[in-house]
């Protein structure tokens, strides 16, 4: 009898540790998943086809990205030559962007 109880008392052991290993781990959130966690924040108050609208915009959002410098320079000739046209403009450029 008493090897019959340690069976059972082993054997309901082992199924509560295959079942713990076999339970799912929280799986960390894409970043799909925390974009909608943050729409879903920002479109608080906003109902029907208002809400629609502002869901679908901010989750098809794209990421802004910081300028290089190469487009932070171009964009600092080009304001620098207005005015200018023709070969005055070119050679301007030309100077701004290489840096001298």
């Amino acid at each position: 009898m008493k090897k019959l109880v340690v069976a059972c008392v082993a054997l309901s052991m082992s199924a509560f540790a295959f079942a713990q290993a076999a339970a799912p781990a929280p799986a960390a959130k894409t970043a799909q998943q925390s974009k909608m966690v943050t729409c879903n924040a920002d479109a608080t108050g906003k109902k029907g086809d208002d809400r629609k609208t502002f869901m679908k915009e901010c989750l098809s959002a794209k990421p802004v990205k910081a300028p290089t410098a190469q487009q932070t320079r171009m964009k600092t000739c080009n304001a620098d030559a207005t005015g200018k046209k023709g070969d005055a403009r070119k050679a301007f450029m030309k100077t701004c962007l290489s840096g001298k």
